[in-house]
């Protein structure tokens, strides 16, 4: 007698779930019939039992599948609000519009969730491939969602991005040129105000700025962590501004965090651009309706979203041949900007 272990079934599965090997085929093929809680207890099952439907029984359907899945570990009330995202996700619209495929969003709480979203979408032939984002350092999907088989783009740096295809801007020399630029307007006291510091890119943009700051001779600039929302900005700005060595300029990973660092400067009184300039990352129609309007880091995020979509379509058609950088953001003055207070005036 053979010592190998069984090959778990189908049958397996749904002895697992408490269903037939009927619901279990439903559930794989998305297909209606079984309530949403069932659907969930057949995936939990196949992933207890590591199983999936065979490359055969994928090759024996006729039905193709036109969607494209996104999962973002962001608050929903945020991602309504956060022009990049909106923007970005337009432009992978405008290019499945042409293909006649559809997006498959997806808010998740965390990386963990993620990955089991992924993975069910996967197993369930509900996607053709996805677009990853806001990757980590030693991020978990990378080995999770090779390990499947998943067609992907990754949205990032590909020093962060394994063996996944990846599109990415230089956020590091967009950095040096926004530190440089203020620089030139003789400000020494700069402080940056980030987005989480486990995301890559806000690792890649910190390190930038420190090495900037301290290449220039500036006084050391303080760098804040937040969560890309209004009021976290907004408590950074405050929390920096009542600071005994207050900055005279401040860079925003964000424009929404911009937007309520003006606020905040306002309300203490500062002039903006007089007495603090403000810069955000993510130009958008917020920078150009706040008074002052708001110098930014500006690139076409529209363009950017397409051309991810674009090479996920390479990558699902076997035509991809290698990662691909997008258009370096480029400072776009407006009157958020000016001197630093005194620079170039009589005393």
């Amino acid at each position: 007698m053979s010592g190998s272990p069984a090959r778990v079934t189908i049958k397996d599965v749904a002895a697992r779930a408490g269903v037939s090997k009927g619901a279990v085929s439903l559930a794989f093929n998305h297909k209606p019939g079984v309530s949403d809680a069932t659907r969930e207890r057949i995936f939990e099952a196949a992933r207890q039992l590591g199983w999936a439907p065979s490359a055969t029984a994928r090759s024996l359907s006729n039905q193709r599948v036109d969607v494209v899945g996104l999962a973002l570990c962001r608050p929903a009330r945020l991602l309504g609000i956060e022009p990049f995202y909106m923007d970005f996700v337009s432009g992978i619209e405008s290019v499945l519009v042409e293909r006649s495929c559809s997006l498959l969003l997806r808010l998740v709480r965390d990386v963990d969730e993620e990955i089991a979203v992924h993975r069910d979408w996967w197993r369930g032939r509900m996607v053709a491939g996805a677009v990853l984002v806001d990757f980590r350092r030693e991020d978990p999907r990378v080995p999770a969602l090779q390990a499947i088989g998943l067609p992907a783009v990754a949205v990032g740096h590909p020093s962060l991005t394994g063996g996944f295809p990846a599109v990415w801007t230089d956020d590091a020399t967009a950095v040096g040129e926004a530190v440089r630029y203020l620089a030139a307007l003789g400000h020494r006291r700069i402080a940056r105000v980030g987005g989480p510091a486990e995301l890559g890119h806000s690792a890649i943009r910190a390190e930038a700025f420190r090495s900037t700051v301290r290449g220039l001779g500036l006084d050391e600039g303080r760098q804040v962590a937040t969560g890309f929302d209004e009021e976290e900005g907004a408590r950074a700005t405050r929390s920096l501004l009542l600071s005994a060595d207050r900055p005279t300029a401040i860079v925003y990973d964000n424009d929404i965090m911009a937007v309520a660092g003006a606020g905040v400067a306002a309300e203490m009184g500062l002039v903006v651009p007089d007495d603090l300039s403000l810069l955000a990352w993510d130009d958008s129609q917020l920078c150009r309706i706040t008074h002052p309007t708001l110098s930014a880091m500006s690139h076409d995020v529209h363009h950017f979203g397409a051309e991810v979509a674009r090479i996920l379509f390479e990558v699902i058609d076997g035509t991809h041949t290698g990662p691909h950088q997008a258009p370096t953001p480029k400072l776009t003055p407006r009157g958020s900007t000016a001197p630093a207070p005194g620079y170039g005036r009589p005393a």
